[in-house]
Parts: C-alpha cells; sequence; structure tokens
C-alpha cells in the first residue's frame, strides 16, 4: 500500500521510500513476494522501482486511466512500462 509514499515523494522522496525499502528487505529475508500499489503514477513509479528490490509487481489503475484521459492508452501504457524497466 504505497499511499504514504506518493503523498510524501515531492516533499522528500528518500523519507517517503525508506519503510518500504525496509519492507521490501524483509520480504525478501522471509522468501515472500512483493507487489505494491495505490497512487503510483508516471510521476513516482521510476524512483520507486529502482529502490525496492525484488519488486514483483504494480498495481496501477487510478493513475492510469487518469492520464491515459490525456495522452491515450497507446501512450500511457508503454510510458509506465519503461519507468518500470530503468
Amino acid at each position: 500500500y504505497t499511499e504514504n509514499y506518493a503523498k510524501t515523494f515531492n516533499i522528500n522522496k528518500e523519507e517517503a521510500i525508506a519503510p518500504y525499502i525496509a519492507a521490501a528487505e524483509k520480504s525478501r529475508q522471509l522468501g515472500i513476494g512483493l507487489n505494491a500499489g495505490h497512487d503510483l503514477s508516471l510521476e513516482n513509479l521510476s524512483y520507486f522501482a529502482q529502490n525496492i528490490p525484488d519488486l514483483l509487481e504494480v498495481s496501477i489503475g487510478h493513475a492510469l486511466i487518469c492520464e491515459s484521459l490525456y495522452l491515450g492508452f497507446e501512450n500511457v501504457v508503454p510510458m509506465y512500462l519503461q519507468r518500470l524497466t530503468n
């Protein structure tokens, strides 16, 4: 549940990501797969994906739909994929 990350991202992204890094490290120690979602967007997804080890899946719904209204699905889906691979 990444709402707190998204809310704090523009204020202090290092502080925003810290608890999620800790949770990712703990999940890796326990052998648990890690998924994330809620309020992830084109603006904050890349930093999240780059800093969270072993991230298996992200659930992006609301932001993808909203951004697609302006930019079109055919543009937005590749933009999200690009942010997950960099």
